[in-house]
């Protein structure tokens, strides 16, 4: 198997770069690391995670852009440079991992998807609950009509994070709903497709005078039901409170909680199913093996880059899930 010669741009505290960082490093069979540039002072603002790094040679972005035989690149900075970087990559015709969900600015996504689209080069973005073996067959499931007519999809995915972290949301639109909201907003779109109307209803909790966004809610309207995202970063214990509850007109599944740390980033996943008309009757709890996330994720990756594999988030779903976002995080998207 051919590896993939890779480089990373960047990491971030509150995100998945060292996670990446280090499946890269332990997937040696898959790729080829060349090194990695740290170009928005990431250094100094996170020197606790440099030493995942040592050993490996520090680049400048440039370098990596302008060496032919780096064809992959994993962009890893904080969310609102991953745009930048990516756009960057992409001009430079590399495939790219990048960060979910991306920068800030419509216009620079739309320029980097029409940028891949015409150099045919890979782009994936990590959406973790894409990797969840579970969450992906229940999609799959779903999709084949397993459940039936899906009538609704309540997405939860909360928790409890420092002052620090909560004034960082001010980065932002909406807050924790471009942060950790868009992981439900994929899910459901991958679900239930595009809504026919989007009800944003983001608030700011005011806990400790922080001001940001901090309660994410967004009410997604189909012709035969309603489905909600609700994520906050105010709810202790709201890690294992992470569910997915998928209602069809033949069964319904619960997942809950979405990911159970077991030795991090080892994981596994709760789950109910329910297939019974009985008012009462009991359905017992089930765990699925243990998995990695972000290894499942990041080879997936290499697969599509050398070809195995047809990525199946394409360049016009990333899109719409992009424009998506910034609607449910109240900003005004012109089509």
């Amino acid at each position: 198997m051919r590896k993939i010669r890779i480089a990373q741009i960047g990491t971030s505290h509150n995100s998945h770069g060292t996670a990446i960082w280090n499946s890269l490093k332990k997937q040696s069979d898959i790729f080829e690391i060349y090194g990695y540039a740290m170009p928005e002072n990431e250094k100094e603002k996170f020197p606790n995670h440099m030493e995942e790094f040592k050993g490996y040679p520090e680049l400048t972005v440039d370098e990596i852009m302008q060496n032919p035989e780096i064809e992959a690149v994993a962009i890893e900075t904080e969310e609102i440079y991953l745009t930048k970087y990516a756009l960057l990559a992409a001009e430079h015709k590399k495939h790219i991992h990048m960060e979910k969900p991306g920068g800030i600015v419509l216009s620079d996504f739309e320029k980097l998807i029409e940028t891949v689209k015409k150099n045919k080069t890979v782009l994936h973005t990590g959406y973790m609950y894409r990797y969840n073996p579970y969450i992906s067959n229940l999609i799959d499931r779903v999709k084949a009509g397993e459940l039936g007519e899906i009538i609704s999809v309540e997405a939860h995915m909360s928790g409890y994070h420092s002052a620090e972290i909560r004034s960082w949301l001010k980065n932002f639109p909406s807050g924790i709903m471009f942060f950790l909201g868009c992981h439900l907003i994929d899910l459901i779109l991958q679900i239930q497709g595009i809504p026919e109307r989007i009800i944003p209803l983001n608030k700011s909790t005011g806990l400790e005078n922080i001001g940001s966004i901090d309660f994410g809610m967004t009410v997604f309207e189909y012709k035969n039901g309603v489905s909600f995202a609700k994520t906050t970063d105010i709810e202790r214990g709201g890690f294992l409170r992470r569910q997915l509850v998928v209602t069809g007109t033949k069964g319904v599944v619960e997942v809950k909680p979405l990911e159970e740390n077991v030795n991090y980033p080892a994981e596994r996943t709760h789950f109910k199913e329910n297939f019974d008309t009985t008012w009462d009757k009991k359905i017992e709890k089930c765990l699925t093996e243990v998995f990695d996330r972000y290894d499942n994720m990041i080879a997936g990756f290499a697969s599509y880059v050398r070809g195995d594999k047809e990525n199946p988030w394409d360049y016009d779903y990333e899109l719409e899930l992009y424009k998506i976002i910034l609607k449910c995080c109240g900003t005004n998207v012109h089509e």
